[in-house]
């Protein structure tokens, strides 16, 4: 009974000893499961956010273009964006040809928009129901947006002016980029698709003008030089713009690029002279529709 005794007792230690271990072991695997379970769920919680985010930069790319979209209709609807009628396109317009009882005359600012002087020539022409065009610089377009979009929503015309508004020579892929970076500007910021171009400084040799006509925009240049970026007095910079002005005409001169204080001080009296005269104002889009009617009326008289 003994000897009995003695050979069970070491078998029971070891039955013992596996129970044990496995207990410890399913322990273990219980232990270790849950952090599994957490990881895959990590997982599931870092791919959901992916997704998410993924799904949220659609939706604001969408809104974007829904609002680029809107901006163009805005300005197609006031007529501020209208397709450059085909004799115009490449071609380098001074002034619209019209009949002298045709009095009509476009107010042309160059080189903004300019955080000061182009909020005074958007109030002033507002006051008195004037639309104007407005060639502006590609780089001030990215540094004011807000007032590119005004000169937009308040029904006049915004046209190129070139990105750094420089007069060297440039080869033509310089002449694109200044071009065409600031097209794009323009109809990113504002949603008008601009085919009017006007050279800085009105130099037609150093390479833009060449690259311009190819592209078929409008090379618009002036008839009546306000001569303001020099800083005439203000008598002698309304002279200088009635010294050449007549029906058809386009007047130069600056809403940005430096002090414009004497522009904006003779503006309203410019406006004031013209309608005494009997004119009547035009953007450069209205302006180039009427000779392309009167050209085309004459041609069927004919």
């Amino acid at each position: 009974m003994e000897q009995n005794k003695s050979f069970f007792w070491p078998q029971g230690i070891l039955i013992a000893l596996v129970c044990l271990t496995g207990t410890v072991g399913i322990g273990f695997m219980m232990l270790v499961k849950p952090n599994a379970s957490e990881a895959q769920s990590s997982q599931n919680l870092l791919v959901n956010d992916i997704a998410a985010n993924v799904s949220t930069q659609e939706r604001i790319e969408e809104f974007k273009a829904i609002m680029l979209n809107s901006w163009q209709q805005e300005a197609q609807a006031k007529g501020i964006a209208p397709d450059l009628p085909s004799r115009f396109q490449g071609a380098i317009i001074k002034e619209a040809k019209l009949p002298p009882e045709d009095k009509v005359i476009a107010l042309t600012f160059d080189d903004g928009p300019w955080p000061k002087s182009t909020i005074q020539v958007l109030d002033i022409l507002k006051k008195n129901k004037i639309k104007g065009t407005f060639f502006v610089v590609g780089q001030n377009v990215k540094n004011y947006p807000e007032l590119a979009k005004r000169v937009v929503s308040e029904g006049h015309t915004i046209a190129n002016h070139t990105w750094h508004h420089w007069y060297h020579h440039m080869n033509p892929q310089m002449a694109a980029y200044e071009i065409d970076k600031t097209t794009d500007i323009i109809y990113q910021t504002t949603g008008v698709k601009t085919s009017l171009f006007r050279p800085p400084g009105g130099i037609m040799n150093n390479g833009v003008v060449a690259y311009a006509k190819s592209n078929k925009y409008g090379i618009i240049v002036w008839s009546a030089d306000s001569v303001d970026y020099s800083r005439p007095s203000v008598p002698k910079l309304i002279n200088n713009v009635f010294r050449s002005a007549k029906p058809g005409g386009i007047v130069l001169m600056h809403d940005g690029g430096g002090n414009r204080s004497h522009t904006v001080t003779a503006l309203p009296e410019i406006i004031s002279k013209f309608r005494k005269q009997g004119y009547k104002f035009v953007t450069i889009p209205e302006l180039l529709e009427l000779q392309d009617k009167n050209q085309a009326l004459i041609a069927n008289k004919k």
